[in-house]
Order: C-alpha cells, then structure tokens, then sequence
C-alpha cells in the first residue's frame, strides 16, 4: 500500500479545521494540541467508498491511519451530519461520538436515518499526546430502506416464459423544472441495463446480484443527475436479460422448472429533485410501452444470440417514434423484500487482446486470448444482411487445434441445436461494420472459434476479451524466488475472480451454481487477497433465505431447491458458520456472526439429529475428487461437526451468550472425543488408515489430543513422504494438508509438496499451461477436468500462513494484533506477502542464505504483532540479541537478522 503523502494543503486545511472545531467548542477535542504528522484516510460506509443507495438502519464506518511508526489513536470521534460544511467545521448533527479506543471500525447508532438522504461524515483521530487530526468529508447516500417507499408497479410485457426474444421498454417524459438532482432505483427479476436518452447507465455488468427470486430482489441506484440535467426531454429505456429467473435453457439442475420462474419483469423510480426544492418520482406503470427486438434469445447458463436486422434503432431516444409498441403489463411483484445491492458490482474489469489467431477454413477461425478467464468477448465483423456468425468459447483444443467443449458441456441437456453451449450467435444487418457483445450472459474460457456461414478474412483486432467477475479491491500480494509457486498464487486468484459474480461459484462455464464446499474452504484464500466482505455477507443473506426450518440447507446457494437433498452436509454447507467466522477473524467486525447466530443454531442444532450410535455423523459428500484414497465420509462430516459447534460456542460467548456458549462447548467436546474413541489409535498415533486427509484434518482442525500431536504430526509426515512428497488428498484436505504440516514443525516439507511440479500438484497444472485452478488433479481424467475451479484453492492462504506468517489473532480480531509465524524454508531464497488489512498494509519478508535470515516485517498503524523467537537459534534487531521469548511489535518496520 503506498499512504497519502502528508502536505502543506492538508496541513493548513487540517489548521482550519481545527481552530473551526475549537471556536464551536466540541467537548473532547477542547485541549488538543496542534495537528500533527497522522491522518485518517480511507473512509468506507458499509465497507464501499461513498455509496448511494444504502439500506443499512446502522452503516458501519471504517477508516486507516496514515502516520509514522510512533503513532498510536488514543481517541476518537466521529460526527455525521446532513450539511458538509457543519461536519467540515466540526459539528455532528446527526450524530457525534467519541471513544477512547485505538479502533477503526464503528457502528452508527445516532439520529434514525431517513430515506433518500445524503450524509457526510469524518473522523477525527487523536494520539497520545493530545495531538489530532481530521480526515476528508466522506459521504453515503440513503435508498429505500424499506421496501414500502418504492412507488409505482413492477412491470413486464404480455408475452409467455418461452418466448426468447428480449423485452423493451421505454417511456418518455418531460421535466418542467430546473433540475437539482436525480438518482435512479431499479430493480428486476431477471437482469437489466438501463438508459437515459440513448446511454446505458452505469459501467455495471449483469446487474442485478443473483438472489432467490421468491424470497429477495435486488436494487441498484444510480445517480443519474447529470444524464438528467442534460435536457427537459427524456427518454426513459430499460432492456430486460433472463438471467437466473426466466432459465431457458435446460440441464441438470432444472432451472428451467423453477418455482419462481416467470418473464423478466422490473420496478424503476426516478427520483428528481428540483432547484426549488421540490421533487417528483417517475415510476413504471402501466403508460410504459414494450416491445421485442434484436436479443432473440439470451441464457446465462449458455450464450446470446442478436439479430442486428431487427434492431430498432434509436429505442431509448426521445425522436423515436414507439406507436407500434404495445403497454406494459402490471405485474405482481416477485417477492416481499426489495433490498439494495450494496455490493461491489460485475464489471467488465480487464480487456484481453488474443495474442494468436489460426485459420481452420475460409469461414473458421480460432483466437486464443493466453489466460483463462470468465466473461465475454465482442466481435467486430462486416458482411452481408442475414450472414451468421458463431462465437463459441471454450477452455481447450482437440488435436487438430479446433475448439473442444468436452469438459464442460456435460451436464447440458439441449433439446436441439438452436442453443448450442456457449457459443453467441450473431446475424448481420449488412450495415457496414457491426458491433456485438452480449449484455445478459457470461462464459468461462480462453479459445474462442468464430465461424460464418459465409466466407470471411479474420484478424485479431476482430476479437476482444473481457474478464468479468465482482470488482472487489486486491488487498494481498504474494512474491517469491519460486516462479512456479508465484504461478499457482497467480492462477488460484484467476480462479477465484473467475468464480465471483455477487456469489462465489464452483466453476464459470459447465455449472455456475453456488456450491457450498467449494466456497468455505476457500474464503481465507479470498480474504487474504481481495476484500470480498460484501460478498460474503450477500451470500448469507441467501443462505438464509434458503434454509429450512429444521436448519438443512442446500448445497448450492441460492437455489430453487435442487441440493437439498444430494450435497449438502457439515462438510460442505458449513458455510453459514465457518464464513461469519473467517469474516470476524479478518476484519474484526462480529455482524456476520450477530445476523447469522440463529441459523447456525438451527444447522448444528440438525448435524445433531443426524447423529449415530457412535455420536458422529454420515450426512456430507466427502473429500470430493481425490487423488486416489479415499477418506471415510463419516470423518470428515464428524470433523465438521465439530468445527461448527466450536465455532458455535465461540460465536454465542462473544455474544455474551453463556447459556448456549456451555452447550455448544460441550457438544464440541463430546464430538470431538466420539472422533477420537472411533478413528485414533492412540497407541501408534493414527487415525483410520493414516491418510494424509484423515490425519491432517485431525491436526489442523484440533481434534488431535494434545499429548499426541507430535505423533500424529510425524505420522503425517511419514504418510507424506511415502507418497513421494506429493498430495493424495481431494478438496477437504487440500484445506488441511499444508497447514497441518507447516503448523507442526514440518514446514520443509509442506513447502516440497507445494512446490512440486509433477504429478499429482498444483505446479503440474502449471508446468501443463494452466492459469487458473483446475477442477482435478489428472488433466486427462475421464469427468471433473473444468479447467477454471477454484476448489483446490487453499494453497493460497497457505502461502500468507506458512510461509509468510500472516495471521489474524482470534482476541485481537481483524489483524488488531498479527500473528507472525514465518517459516523459512530450505529450498526457497526469498519470499514476500503482504496483506492490506482493515489497519493498513502488513508485510512479512525474508531472504535465507543457508542458515541465515534477514526478516523484515511492516506493522500497520494501531496494529501490533506477536513474533515467537523460541524456535530459532539467535535472532538480532539493530545489533542487539534477543532473548528466545515471545516478542510484541509495535507499528512500524522491524528487520531482524536470524540463525535457524
């Protein structure tokens, strides 16, 4: 992270506002001193950079330090208001607080929020000598807040769910006054893009965020003030995609008969605020008008097909003529609750340029664009009025270098061909040069062929890639001398921006479902890298939404109701707990754990009712794709169990909970102990079969009894090094493998399994050509062989973890204290990873010649971190020997020179 350089600007703006502050005579700050060399920055509502559109009753407001490594926040104070300049100048309207705590994380509990509302707010920091300083005005934007305020009806057009072609809307209307301000609320069933006066609205992709349409819907806000200013005359123009709602195309899981599926419909309120002071709310109703048009057919499951002969063009325009267009019908609305999406959108976030081209015919072309990805590609093409073209995507060759959808179209059932598997159809108009670029789907892919039907000289500036996936912020790098280790790290974070789209997937092109397992045994790997808690929190609204009154939930999420029986099990939908969890330890924020306390109740409370004579449990599906031994399914679920209710009794004691915090403690002790009569032999340190999923989970998950982890750990290791330093784990114990390894005093060899390059490993994969993640670990297996998964993903937070020594400290959550557990491994000259944590950036360094170390760690302001020097031989800071004791740091940068 590279801080905001302190200035003279800021210094004399800091000196107004704080004489500004003394003169109104706000209580805390009444003594300060002048400001100094710190300042607050990076100030977030709801963990978003000044957002509109907020529902939130009580937003949550974060900020970072910039400051020297002597800074510490003694104090703080917080003011909210609805003027800029009276929060500017030091006063708090709607709320001021102040605290004598050294936190960044803080929950509004001031005036009650009104609707439709801009709020302006700063923080100011105070340190121990009394010196203080204010950060910039940030700003947030009230929406809805509740689903009564929205105006007007949800509407759709009078044709049937089978009908393929795409509705249009639009309405046109004239604004008699000078216009202030215009924001725009809209939310579908289904996927829409919107425009004013000929423009699309937004730089967002596929909005709005998948959610259970019976239970949930989405909206987004715009600020649509300067389209709107632009002229009195306004064309309003809304398009509608399927998306999840209206599933067409058919496979497996039966989309295309669910409950909720209906013809996409959508509820839009144009808010405007006049120079005067008045406002007015346009509304869809029933004076809109619809029609069809040249989206003949969209799926998100499959592709997108246009036919530029029946564009109307200039349909969101205020001159075009719409008497051929027939009155929107009003509909019911598709559920209850209508809540913001305050997320980080879908964008189209990298352009990919191919970086080859083949000719397989006069009408047939293949472009490679070097990466895998998700998202779509734009064709640029010129030709005759009725010529076709057929853009299909996939992720291989065959050997005569020819597309081959092989591996991912297996669970597709097409009735015919006039859908065919991710392949957009196109038809010109004959216009001259022609533009297409799908708006309501999105593929998983890195050769693409594109086929006419008629004869056609092709290029690669014909063809352009776009890498789609939520925009959330990287907030972790990892560097190293190993290439091939810094490939796997590159390619485990392709595959997890590949399967981020407002919901974590399994894969981008043969399924795209929320899978459970995939998900929780990857959220470290997802936090230590990009800063996804919007996301996550999203995604357990919808596990809410989707769980039964006897806790069971799916194991894909949302859904409409495929999963409930096949799938689903502690080891897999632990997500309502193990995510909440993760959650607090990173950012140091328990609302997760708060709004989703009850349904983990409600799910351990089930595992419970799923017991056997033994006290354990078989409902899970288990290590999922292996690489050739199998672990007892009820192991690993009973592990689980034991994880949850664990987390369970942490959870309600931080809740202050003590009733149920005694129960689940003591369940989780019972669980645990039923593991261990069953499956270890304490005699020879073994659990079941000594397989490297068996005994790593028991090590990493603490079911081990204390007096035998050593035993356990070497026979670990042993297992290891029989199977030639390699894996032979499926997806639960490539969560654990490494881990438990490193955490116990074999970090040489978790480090040689990491890095090995021949099979089974990650670095096979990427000695193969691979830049993401693949769904298993034979490239040539008969099934599973997506090539863009990010299951196997857990290596990435290993890297942070065991070779960096980053982690968050359960009592001091959200990296409020580090703990630092380096492991210097041989074989391996130098490593780097840095994490921007909620405090600011942490970075943990080394470079070994030998038996030496030189160890550089960067601690963030108001962090502190706890480095162990028990385990090394001498350890010298600044020309001085340390004694071998745990050792706390304050922020700042610290070198240390190390003999192991």
């Amino acid at each position: 992270m590279n801080y905001i350089p302190f200035s003279n600007r800021f210094f004399n703006q800091r000196i107004y506002y704080f004489l500004s502050f003394l003169v109104l005579g706000t209580t805390m700050f009444v003594s300060c001193k002048t400001e100094t060399d710190f300042k607050p920055y990076d100030l977030k509502t709801e963990y978003l950079k000044d957002p509109i559109g907020l529902d939130a009753a009580a937003p949550r407001f974060t900020w970072k330090i910039d400051a020297d490594s002597q800074y510490h926040q003694k104090e703080y104070q917080i003011l909210v208001g609805q003027d800029s300049a009276e929060v500017a100048q030091g006063t708090g309207a709607v709320w001021e607080h102040a605290s004598a705590e050294a936190i960044n994380l803080v929950e509004f509990k001031g005036k009650e929020l009104i609707p439709f509302t801009a709020y302006y707010w700063k923080v100011i920091a105070k340190d121990s000598s009394g010196a203080s300083s204010s950060s910039e005005i940030a700003r947030f934007e009230t929406g809805m807040m509740q689903t009564e305020n929205w105006q007007g009806h949800w509407i759709t057009d009078t044709n049937s769910i089978e009908v393929k072609q795409a509705p249009y809307f639009r309405r046109a209307i004239t604004l008699e006054k000078e216009v202030s301000k215009a924001t725009a609320y809209i939310t579908a069933a289904g996927l829409f893009e919107f425009y004013i006066n000929g423009n699309k609205i937004g730089n967002h992709f596929m909005d709005p965020v998948y959610t259970r349409f019976d239970k949930r819907n989405a909206y987004v806000t715009f600020d649509v003030s300067d389209a709107v200013k632009e002229s009195s005359e306004l064309a309003l123009g809304v398009l509608l995609g399927n998306g999840w709602y209206n599933h067409q195309s058919t496979a497996v899981w039966n989309f295309d008969k669910a409950g909720w599926r209906n013809r996409p419909r959508f509820l839009l309120n144009l808010k405007v605020t006049y120079t005067d002071g008045t406002s007015e709310v346009i509304a869809t109703d029933a004076d809109w008008k619809t029609s069809l048009g040249q989206e003949v057919f969209n799926s998100i499951y499959t592709a997108e097909h246009i036919d530029a002969r029946l564009n109307q063009s200039g349909w969101n325009t205020t001159d075009f003529d719409d008497s051929a267009w027939t009155p929107a019908q009003v509909v019911e609305a598709p559920s209850k609750h209508i809540v913001a999406q305050a997320i980080q959108p879908i964008r189209l976030v990298d352009t990919l340029t191919p970086v080859s081209i083949t000719k397989l015919a006069d009408t047939s072309y293949v472009f490679d664009l070097g990466r895998n990805i998700s998202g779509i590609t734009q064709l640029k093409v010129q030709g005759d009025a009725g010529t076709v073209f057929r853009v299909t995507h996939a992720e291989q060759l065959d050997s005569l270098g020819d597309v081959d959808l092989s591996n991912i179209n297996v669970h597709y059932r097409s009735h015919d061909d006039s859908d065919p598997f991710q392949t957009d159809i196109y038809t010109l108009a004959g216009t001259g040069d022609e533009v297409f670029q799908p708006k309501f789907n999105y593929k998983g892919f890195q050769y693409v062929r594109v086929t006419s039907n008629e004869p056609v000289n092709l290029s690669i500036e014909n063809l352009t890639g776009y890498f789609a996936h939520s925009d959330v912020e990287q907030v972790g790098e990892i560097k190293s001398s190993n290439e091939v280790l810094n490939k796997i790290w590159e390619a485990t974070n392709a595959a997890y921006l590949s399967n981020l789209f407002g919901y974590p997937t399994d894969c981008p092109q043969r399924e795209k479902n929320g899978w459970t397992g995939d998900a929780h045994i990857n959220t470290e790997t997802g936090l230590y890298n990009f800063d996804g808690i919007t996301i996550y929190e999203k995604w357990l609204a919808d596990h809410r939404d989707e769980q039964q009154p006897n806790g069971v939930l799916p194991s894909i999420v949302p859904t409409w109701g495929w999963g409930y029986d096949w799938g689903n099990g502690p080891d897999w939908t632990s997500t309502i707990a193990i995510i909440p969890w993760e959650l607090y330890q990173f950012y140091g924020d328990d609302r997760a754990l708060r709004l989703n306390y009850e349904a983990i109740k409600k799910y351990v409370d089930h595992i419970t009712e799923t017991e056997n004579e033994d006290g354990l449990t078989t409902w899970g599906l288990g290590d999922w794709v292996p690489v050739k031994s199998v672990t007892p399914k009820e192991f690993t679920s009973s592990v689980y169990y034991f994880v949850d209710a664990s987390i369970l009794a942490k959870t309600a004691k931080l809740l202050g909970n003590e009733a149920d915090a005694k129960i689940y403690a003591d369940l989780a002790t019972r669980v645990r102990s039923a593991i261990n009569k069953k499956y270890l032999n304490t005699d020879t340190g073994i659990y079941e079969s000594g397989l490297q999923t068996e005994l790593s989970s028991a090590l990493y998950f603490d079911v081990v009894p204390e007096h035998l982890r050593s035993k356990v750990a070497e026979n670990l290791a042993k297992r290891v090094r029989a199977d030639d330093k390699h894996i032979d784990v499926g997806l639960l114990g490539t969560k654990t493998i490494l881990g438990a390894l490193s955490e116990n005093g074999y970090a040489d060899l978790a480090y040689e399994v990491a890095s090995q390059e021949t099979y089974p490993s990650w670095g096979w994969w990427i000695k193969n050509g691979a830049t993401t993640l693949y769904e298993n670990w034979d490239i040539d297996a008969a099934s599973d062989i997506s090539r863009n998964h990010i299951m196997f993903g857990a290596i990435g937070a290993w890297m942070y973890k065991g070779l960096g020594g980053i982690l968050p400290d359960e009592q001091a959550p959200g990296f409020k204290n580090i703990i630092l557990k380096p492991n210097f491994v041989k074989g391996l000259e130098q490593f780097k990873a840095s994490h921007k944590s909620p405090y600011g950036n942490i970075v943990s360094s080394w470079k070994r010649e030998g038996n030496l170390v030189s160890y550089t760690v960067e601690i963030p302001t108001n962090s502190t971190a706890s480095f162990n020097l028990k385990d090394f031989k001498e350890v010298m800071q600044e020309g001085e020997a340390l004694k071998p004791e745990l050792l706390t740091l304050s922020s700042g940068t610290h070198h240390f020179q190390i003999k192991l």
